[in-house]
């Protein structure tokens, strides 16, 4: 071993060549220049002597008996990923089996994961008629800023079969959906860019904003606010102005909520203007306030929604009141094969209260007095990372005429 090893190798874990600690090879004498690093590289466990119990310090090293005491090194913090020994002995090291850590912090600077969905929706009812298939692709990049901020991006395929005609064959579309930093100011933890907004459970909203976040935790408490666009593009639907455009333009949101032992308590308050749904256009004051509650493997819930909307659809002002009770047990877990849940909800909603639903059912059917109805649903992973999903709903017009629209929903989504 050289000299000047020994000495860098000491040195870096904050020892001189004076140090002393017990002696653990029989042919290195306590007078020997190289006596203290030696013995503390061996407690250290960087250097390992032969059987015998001897260092044999004056015998040639190999670059493979080098390249051990490097990972080691490595492994104890005596030395950087950075380190020109590192990147010298890189081969032997992977041979080793060794993962540096500087390689490893570059792959990891930008992170690919995704998923794929596939689903089949049936429509019955007098409101409409109708099936779709859909498989979405989703990949999404997350990059490392610094140790506070990440980048997040997400692309999106979508392919699309139904029974409208010119759709038979499919149609296919490529978006770059989404693109924000999130990270954190001291306590303050913050999102801004083109991200998805679920607000409310997704009673609410439930889809692409170009908005800023802020929120911060005291104990059991948060406190949040948004401010931004509801600037998602409505790419297959159409709204009220009768063109392809977002839901809503500026908004901004609050929310107050905390843990009291398995009670959960959430208020939200939202101020949207520029909507253009069919069922509600201008501005709307929406309210929510919700209890959650989990007992074991069981989970209850209930929501009560206000909106405070005057423009008229056709003449007709939207409902401003609702409500929505939900009800589940267990719950698939991707991670988990065999694990599965059920869920259902009962839906109470006037058009004043809800801007894009975060439900797979034919919502959007219905004017200004809105909908009720109920779901039911269950999940179940087949396989590690592949969880299969069935939904059912039965909704219908809160107004005179009380048409259904009744859908039937599967989806199978496998994670990478």
């Amino acid at each position: 071993m050289k000299k000047s090893l020994v000495f860098a190798m000491a040195m870096a874990l904050g020892v001189s060549a004076t140090a002393f600690a017990a002696n653990p090879f029989s042919d290195l004498p306590a007078g020997h220049w190289a006596y203290g690093a030696v013995a503390k590289l061996a407690a250290a466990g960087v250097v390992d002597g032969y059987p015998d119990g001897t260092f044999k310090g004056d015998k040639t090293m190999t670059r493979y008996e080098m390249a051990q005491i490097v990972a080691k090194a490595l492994a104890k913090g005596a030395i950087g990923a950075d380190d020109k020994l590192v990147s010298e002995f890189a081969d032997e090291l992977d041979n080793l089996g060794v993962r540096v850590a500087r390689l490893e912090k570059n792959a990891d600077a930008v992170k690919i994961t995704g998923n794929i969905r596939t689903h089949y929706a049936n429509t019955t009812g007098e409101l409409a008629k109708g099936h779709v298939s859909k498989t979405r692709s989703r990949l999404f990049f997350t990059g490392e800023v610094n140790d506070n901020w990440h980048y997040v991006g997400m692309l999106q395929n979508e392919q699309r079969w139904d029974n409208a005609g010119k759709n038979d064959s499919g149609d296919n579309d490529t978006d770059f959906q989404r693109a924000y930093l999130t990270g954190n100011i001291g306590v303050v933890n913050v999102t801004a860019g083109r991200y998805n907004g679920t607000y409310s459970e997704g009673n609410v909203y439930d889809t692409r904003v170009d908005a800023v976040n802020a929120n911060v935790k005291f104990g059991a408490t948060y406190l949040g606010a948004t401010w931004g666009k509801m600037a998602n593009l409505d790419t297959y639907g159409w709204t009220a102005a009768g063109k392809k455009d977002s839901k809503a333009g500026e908004y901004t949101q609050a929310v107050l909520g905390g843990d009291i032992g398995n009670l959960n308590l959430e208020a939200n308050y939202f101020h949207v203007k520029d909507i253009d749904t069919a069922w509600m256009t201008g501005k709307d004051n929406i309210w929510t306030a919700a209890a959650t509650y989990k007992a074991g493997d069981w989970t209850v819930g209930a929501m009560y929604l206000h909106g405070d909307a005057d423009d008229k659809v056709d003449g007709v002002e939207p409902d401003n009141d609702g409500w929505v009770a939900k009800l589940s047990y267990k719950g698939a877990t991707a991670s988990k094969p065999g694990s599965w849940g059920l869920f259902g909800k009962y839906y109470d909603q006037g058009g004043a209260t809800y801007i894009a639903h975060t439900m797979n059912g034919n919502y959007d059917a219905f004017g200004p007095d809105g909908f009720k109805g109920w779901m039911v649903g269950g999940n179940l992973t087949v396989a590690k990372n592949m969880v299969a999903q069935v939904e059912y709903y039965d909704l219908k017009d809160k107004g005179d005429t009380s048409d259904h629209s009744k859908t039937l929903w599967s989806q199978m989504v496998v994670t990478f």
